[in-house]
């Protein structure tokens, strides 16, 4: 909003000065008018530039502050008229060019839910805050409406939008028993649903945070930027010296100091770095400041968590084993008839994977940590450890144990499916300049191993804690270095990578708070596709800097020869702004 303000003052005491100098004739009041407002904002710009020095840094604002008051000093005040223009306009406009390029990371806080149609204990319906909103509460949501909190699927059936939280376009459909992510919008059919988190714990208000963080933190290539300020001074006031001194008029050094705008330097990183953040959104990919952005460009070790990162962390049936005296088939209808009342997560996958047609089990007895114990089919069934069976000998491979009567009756084996997008993007971040890639895991070593070689790793880490990973991390000789997990047990790795990416469309809030940046949807080579959205971006945030520098250089040169009048030089500072800001926003677009 200052920028604006800055703006408008300078276009109005503009338009006095035309009034009072080309319809009244007073040439002095209207140099007057422009002298004091030039001193004004000049003395601004002075007290910014203190507190940027003192900041360690050194802004390019010295510049801007010179061409004022050089032309100010030579009399060539509507010169120092267009100085100003071209400064606050060119603030407006890096503000302007911000907001459009963040436009797609506001966007997911239109659909902010606030709240919802309660179901009474009577079934009527009472609406009141999504804040208000209990873990178990129904709540009815109508079509075209916003889920208000995590929630699951007790009654109906609709299509819901989830672009705004994943970037998938199409609508997904939900049934009895799927879950809902707040934020999404319901289609054209009413959905009953049970509330599994509170608001303020739901999906939507964590990627909502990522936002808030995202637009809070400033890009360091901002500040990279005014590195160039130094060289570039120095080469503008030696210019601007020898043209001086050979002309022997310090109109000569206003002529060439109006022509370096120092906007380039300003604007372009900035205004680059928010594009490429709106275009990773855009992709499902929230990253939460520049910084990343640059490390993403730079990184030359790539950290992999395996379940649920590598893999789709759901275990599936892999082989029935059975001694000689059983065959798979009884051996799977026992063992899952056994279990079908566990709530395990191997139970789960086995009772899934053996089919609905299953002999009721009685007499159940669980054993936690161990395993289920019950009568089926007229058999005393066993089903859990190794260490809960007699005579079962453990396999390197995840399995439970199964016992038929008192006797050993064999092994199921379970595994981790990989996601199919691993291997590509494994191979696309080795073709991409990344030296090494890692895989750190809590697994046993010929698990990790195996799924590493199909994947393409380069090293693998094996039975790994969590802190144990972190010292994984700190041993990696390749740096930059990026982890990417999804678990609450990745968190810690994450905060301690210099980037760190959460898998976050069903992984853990603690991991997506912990993380530099947060893929939405559950697709992994997203991974690869966030290097490439960042080197792309440092690559335009470069150029458009030089772009900006290489033109001011050429008419600081032309300008020192005296043919360039003063207020036709300044009028080029906006030609040079415009140049910089449009190229810069090719980071949007890639």
């Amino acid at each position: 909003m200052k920028e604006y303000k800055r703006l408008w003052a300078v276009l109005a005491v503009g338009a006095v000065a035309l009034i009072l100098e080309f319809i009244l004739g007073h040439a002095f009041w209207a140099q007057m008018v422009i002298t004091i407002l030039g001193g004004a904002l000049a003395i601004l710009m002075f007290v910014d530039m203190v507190k940027t020095l003192r900041a360690g840094n050194f802004g390019v604002d010295l510049l801007a502050i010179t061409a004022i008051i050089a032309t100010l000093a030579v009399g060539e005040y509507w010169a120092s008229m267009i100085v100003l223009l071209m400064l606050t306009g060119g603030d407006a406009l890096e503000d302007f060019a911000a907001n459009k390029a963040n436009s797609d990371l506001q966007s997911l806080l239109a659909n902010n839910p606030t709240s919802a149609h309660k179901v009474a204990d009577d079934g009527q319906y009472q609406e009141v805050a999504a804040d208000d909103l209990q873990v178990g509460d129904a709540i009815l949501v109508r079509p075209g409406e916003v889920v208000p909190a995590d929630a699951t699927v007790v009654s109906g059936a609709s299509e819901v939008d989830e672009a705004s939280l994943t970037g998938e376009a199409r609508p997904i459909a939900k049934s009895v028993g799927d879950a809902v992510m707040s934020g999404s919008i319901n289609g054209e059919a009413a959905l009953t649903l049970t509330v599994d988190k509170r608001a303020k714990d739901s999906q939507y208000q964590s990627i909502v945070a990522l936002v808030a963080e995202a637009e809070s933190k400033p890009a360091h290539f901002v500040r990279m930027a005014d590195r160039y300020a130094v060289p570039f001074t120095l080469v503008a006031y030696l210019i601007a010296g020898i043209a001086w001194f050979v002309a022997k008029d310090p109109v000569r050094a206003a002529q060439v100091l109006v022509v370096a705008s120092p906007c380039p330097l300003i604007l372009a990183a900035p205004v680059a770095m928010v594009s490429g953040m709106s275009r990773a959104s855009r992709e499902g990919i929230i990253v939460k400041s520049g910084t990343t952005l640059e490390k993403l460009a730079a990184a030359k070790t790539f950290a992999f968590d395996k379940t649920g990162t590598l893999t789709r962390g759901v275990l599936t049936v892999d082989q029935v084993l059975p001694q000689a005296d059983f065959d798979e088939t009884s051996l799977l209808r026992l063992a899952a008839g056994c279990e079908q009342q566990s709530g395990h997560i191997l139970a789960r996958s086995l009772v899934a994977h053996a089919g609905s047609d299953l002999p009721q089990a009685t007499e159940v007895n669980e054993t936690t940590g161990l395993g289920v114990a019950a009568q089926v089919d007229g058999h005393a069934v066993k089903v859990g450890q190794a260490k809960f069976i007699p005579g079962a000998e453990s396999l390197s491979q995840t399995a439970v144990y199964v016992e038929v009567d008192g006797q050993y009756a064999g092994a199921i084996t379970f595994s981790d499916e990989l996601r199919p997008e691993a291997h590509e993007t494994i191979s696309d971040l080795h073709q991409q300049g990344v030296i090494d890639t890692v895989m750190i895991s809590g697994d046993q070593q010929a698990t990790a191993d195996a799924v590493a070689k199909s994947v393409g790793i380069d090293h693998v880490y094996a039975h790994k804690l969590p802190a144990e990973k972190i010292e994984v991390l700190e041993t990696l000789q390749q740096r930059p270095v990026v982890m990417v997990g999804d678990g609450v047990n990745d968190a810690p790795s994450l905060a301690a990578a210099d980037v760190g990416i959460a898998m976050g469309a069903h992984g853990a809030t603690a991991a997506s708070e912990s993380a530099d940046a947060v893929v939405l949807r559950d697709d992994l080579s997203k991974v690869a596709q966030a290097r490439v959205i960042g080197t792309q971006t440092l690559k335009v945030a470069k150029e458009a800097v030089w772009i900006g520098i290489a033109i001011c250089t050429g008419l600081m040169l032309i300008a020192a020869t005296g043919v360039i009048p003063t207020i036709i030089g300044a009028m080029f500072q906006e030609v040079v702004d415009t140049v910089t800001i449009l190229y810069a926003l090719k980071a949007r677009n890639g």
